[in-house]
């Protein structure tokens, strides 16, 4: 006992008295734990709290939701396959919404998910971007997507954007030297650059580097995946509108939508002052998702209403083909900032980094959103895995 209580003194002295530092020696400066939240980001074992939590991590812009949402109806529910679990499991899945002839017939949210967590989409938000682009044209803001961009951002003349057009960003063929490879450590690759400044340490905009990148190849030549592209396109889209992204969508495409929810943007650049993540950083609740799905399956009109128009839909879903190899291996096919996975007759999808997914199925009338936590670098065969269970969701529905 008498042991114990002199532990107990003398850890109670070390506790309120103060430490004494040698005087050449330094007190080292601990890192910024913001900095270090958001370089654990996509860390596997994590990232299924940080994929519902970015507000809490990253600088935001809120996109307001209007007075009346869209009310989504239940349905009858839908059998999912026998292993339904088990492929939810092996596939990473925090939440999964099944939308069939206009209801819901399947929700299921794991890992502690809730309905009102807002996830973040990763490159769903190309698809979302692409739809302001339309709307954008709608308005006469911009007059057409066979203008160059330097049009509308003049800071991108003289560069590798010079001649390129929105038409190419749209496809993803703009020509400039940019590769979506994310190496980090002592000779970092552009993309890792981008993110680590813009993103996670905020010391610039991700669309910045878009004025000094060179050209690789001509406008419209080949098919190159790079979320420089979108970013070009979300600095279009607010220069056009003379809008911020997040007022402009909120009053274009949330508010008539009838989003239950305010969904928000992560920010780039130093605060207050940054650009959304046109390209990447867009969040929402599940069903909110959904409502953008099934505005897509019902060619523009949500609840009845016109609100991206019918044409602009059929274009940006209509696929151009790869060639051998075109896409890193995903899918077979991209149309304005959104992709052909399978060989489903017009199904398309909005696809995310980690998972997530916004699957239109026209042919059986069915919308799909998965939003999921895969580990990084990305399991090999889980999309095609994630796919697969799609079709058996699909094909148990009733006909």
């Amino acid at each position: 006992m008498r042991a114990r209580t002199a532990i107990a003194a003398l850890l109670a002295v070390a506790t309120l008295a103060p430490m004494s530092v040698a005087a050449d020696e330094p007190v080292q400066t601990p890192p910024d734990p913001v900095i270090s939240m958001r370089q654990h980001w996509l860390d596997d074992g994590i990232n299924s709290f940080n994929f519902r939590n970015s507000a809490q991590i990253f600088e935001t812009r809120t996109v307001a939701k209007g007075k009346m949402a869209w009310p989504l109806l239940q349905g009858a529910k839908a059998t999912m396959p026998a292993d339904y679990d088990n492929w939810a499991r092996r596939t990473y899945t925090n939440a999964l919404l099944v939308i069939h002839d206009g209801r819901i017939v399947f929700e299921d949210y794991r890992n502690r998910t809730t309905p009102e967590d807002r996830f973040i989409s990763f490159s769903m938000a190309k698809t979302i971007t692409a739809l302001l682009v339309g709307l954008a044209v709608q308005d006469g803001k911009i007059a057409s997507i066979d203008d160059p961009v330097s049009k509308y951002v003049p800071e991108l003349k003289g560069g590798g954007y010079e001649g390129v057009s929105i038409r190419h960003l749209l496809q993803m063929r703009s020509g400039v030297a940019y590769e979506e490879r994310y190496d980090f450590g002592e000779k970092p690759s552009l993309a890792a650059l981008i993110h680590m400044n813009a993103i996670v340490a905020n010391k610039e905009r991700f669309a910045d580097r878009a004025r000094t990148i060179a050209k690789a190849v001509e406008p419209g030549s080949r098919f190159n995946y790079a979320t420089l592209d979108t970013a070009v396109l979300g600095w279009v889209v607010e220069s056009a509108t003379g809008e911020k992204l997040a007022s402009y969508m909120s009053r274009r495409l949330w508010q008539p939508l009838g989003a239950e929810a305010d969904g928000f943007w992560i920010a780039d650049g130093p605060q207050g002052v940054g650009r959304e993540l046109s390209g990447m950083g867009y969040n929402a609740r599940l069903r909110d998702f959904g409502r953008l799905g099934l505005m897509l399956l019902n060619k523009g009109k949500a609840n009845g209403r016109q609100v991206v128009p019918e044409s602009w839909v059929k274009q940006q879903t209509t696929m151009i083909p790869f060639a051998a190899s075109a896409a890193l291996g995903l899918g077979k096919g991209y149309g304005f900032q959104t992709w052909q996975l399978d060989s489903e007759p017009g199904a398309y999808s909005a696809v995310g980094l980690a998972g997530q997914f916004i699957y239109v199925h026209p042919a059986s009338n069915t919308v799909i959103v998965k939003l999921s936590h895969f580990p990084n670098p990305e399991p090999e065969g889980v999309i095609d895995e994630t796919l697969k269970g799609f079709h058996a969701i699909i094909a148990g529905l009733p006909k």
